[in-house]
């Protein structure tokens, strides 16, 4: 593969407990996985080296290679008044904040406590071992 490749693949992401976190073969939509634009780990990236169309492959990776470790600084307290009067807040709703460039980034209620919602901001699988479920579709 190229350092622009790609891989258009379904993919099952399971956790430790063999509980399915995603899924693309529920939505009917599979994913694309682009190597070489550090947007995945060097550790998943080593694991899609030489995979070609129908191949099938599973892998485990640690949290630091997968979705990374969770980051403290990344959980933040802030004042209910902040949110919408009608948002019904209460720990694992999951709120959307705006991010740079118009992006939205997704966080999950902690806790709820006077006026005070904590909110985390790390990936919902951050902090977790998980495994990787592969069917490649194509190769670009």
């Amino acid at each position: 593969m190229t350092a622009t490749s790609a891989l258009i693949c379904h993919m099952n992401i399971v956790l430790e407990d063999g509980s399915t976190a995603d899924s693309t073969k529920a939505s009917g939509k599979p994913a694309r996985l682009n190597l070489g634009d550090g947007s995945l780990s060097p550790a998943f990236e080593a694991e899609l080296a030489g995979l070609d169309e129908g191949a099938k492959h599973s892998f485990t990776l640690a949290a630091k290679d997968a979705f990374g470790e969770a980051n403290p600084d990344a959980i933040h307290h802030m004042d209910k008044s902040r949110f919408p009067a009608d948002m019904k807040l209460e720990a694992g709703v999951i709120v959307s904040f705006a991010g740079p460039g118009g992006s939205e980034i997704p966080g999950i209620v902690r806790e709820v406590a006077g006026s005070s919602v904590t909110v985390d901001l790390n990936h919902p699988l951050a902090g977790r071992t998980v495994t990787f479920e592969l069917e490649v579709v194509q190769v670009l």
